[in-house]
């Protein structure tokens, strides 16, 4: 009930890919491939980041604003400055898509040796994802990455290849957990790996990565166009760093749980023991998704800071969900009761803030992490999904405050 898709969905990284990059042409984005970053200056204006072509020649950009999303060993993030401390891999770990002949095509197994684990989940017909992880050994940054390596891995953990071949591809990670120590510096911001990198468990990089983009996107947008101050950008930081944070230390929680030892398969024990009451599940499963996750904002009502739940409203075009209501990137204050005081005190922002006027089909909304809430009278929720102010239905509106959350995240009201 807290989600209108309570499952989980295996994509390859090359789908998301390519779908976000159609995605970003659609929006007139364009995407230069072969292009090394070389040096970023900033200074009052802008950004001037000096490329390096596929072909060899030097070319330079302009910009207002410089976002590094290059992964772990972040260009952009040296060059700005930016620190990146955390602790050393202990592991590693080698991933490939293979053939494995004589496997079902829907054959998953995990296997736990005293060397390490290894698995195969097949995720399209013929091929399988095999991953090998070998405790206690630590690859060498500039150590090839090969299918040989990864045949050798998998012989050393399960004492066979299994008779894989014809690799589409392969790669290497470990459980080193960085985290940037700060977001922003100046025109330079960070996103995803270049701002943090852990062990890859339950999906939460992808995850984390999508939420830092969504976060930072509209506010970039919002100053880029003068439509709020600079300063808006700074709450990027704020609202996210503690976000990787936690991730970081239940990834390094994970790690520690997959190692061999009598003392850790006494720990897991103990915790898989814990795995059979509901409210452990669902603690955790609100903790891998990020769906509990509640930025600092002013305001009492329960919603304030959280993602806005997907419930059903019914409004002059029908029955809409309150996603669908983002779809246009722009914040929505949202009336639930018709009173005129929210739509009134947000009429200075007409041009960036969409009002709505509906009826919830329920009398309650399910939140992750808090259960059922009474729905709410009125709610300012930000082109992230995030709720900026809300109103209980026992009381009437506060429009100071709410006045005050427009200002905040939409700008100054327009004069006149």
């Amino acid at each position: 009930s807290e989600s209108r898709h309570p499952y989980p969905l295996m994509i390859l990284q090359s789908a998301i890919e390519r779908l976000l990059e159609e995605w970003a042409g659609e929006l007139g984005v364009t995407v230069r491939r072969s292009h090394e970053v070389r040096a970023v200056r900033q200074d009052a204006g802008g950004v001037t980041v000096d490329l390096a072509t596929g072909t060899g020649a030097s070319t330079a950009l302009r910009a207002g604003y410089l976002v590094g999303c290059d992964g772990g060993r972040s260009t952009v993030r040296k060059l700005a400055g930016i620190n990146f401390p955390g602790t050393e891999a202990t592991m590693t770990a080698l991933i490939g898509d293979v053939e494995l002949p004589g496997l079902p095509e829907d054959y998953v197994w995990v296997r736990r040796t005293p060397v390490g684990d290894y698995s195969a989940i097949a995720f399209e017909p013929g091929w399988h994802r095999v991953i090998t992880s070998e405790f206690d050994r630590v690859a060498g940054r500039d150590e090839p990455v090969t299918f040989e390596r990864l045949r050798q891995s998998l012989v050393r953990v399960a004492g066979t290849d299994f008779g894989m071949r014809n690799p589409r591809w392969v790669s290497r990670f470990n459980d080193a957990a960085r985290q940037a120590d700060r977001y922003r510096s100046g025109r330079v911001l960070l996103a995803g790996d270049a701002a943090h990198i852990h062990f890859p468990a339950g999906g939460q990089g992808l995850n984390m990565g999508v939420q830092d983009a969504v976060n930072l996107g509209w506010k970039l947008g919002s100053v880029v166009r003068g439509r709020a101050p600079e300063s808006l950008l700074d709450s990027y930081h704020a609202e996210r760093h503690p976000v990787a944070e936690r991730v970081l230390h239940n990834t390094r929680a994970q790690s520690a749980l997959v190692r061999p030892g009598p003392q850790t398969d006494a720990l897991r024990e103990v915790f898989s023991s814990l795995m059979v009451f509901d409210d452990v599940n669902r603690y955790l499963r609100h903790l891998l998704t990020g769906l509990d996750i509640r930025y600092p904002l002013d305001g009492e009502h329960p919603l304030t800071g959280r993602r806005v739940p997907d419930a059903d409203l019914k409004s002059s075009e029908g029955i809409v969900g309150v996603h669908e209501l983002l779809h246009a990137a722009r914040p929505v204050l949202l009336d639930l009761h018709g009173g005129a005081g929210p739509a009134a005190a947000a009429r200075g922002w007409a041009d960036r803030v969409e009002v709505v006027e509906a009826r919830s089909e329920d009398e309650v909304w399910p939140v992750p992490a808090l259960g059922e809430i009474p729905a709410p009278a009125a709610l300012l929720i930000r082109p992230d999904g995030h709720v900026a102010w809300a109103a209980g239905p026992d009381r009437v509106p506060d429009t100071a405050a709410l006045t005050t959350a427009l200002t905040t995240w939409c700008g100054p009201a327009r004069q006149g």
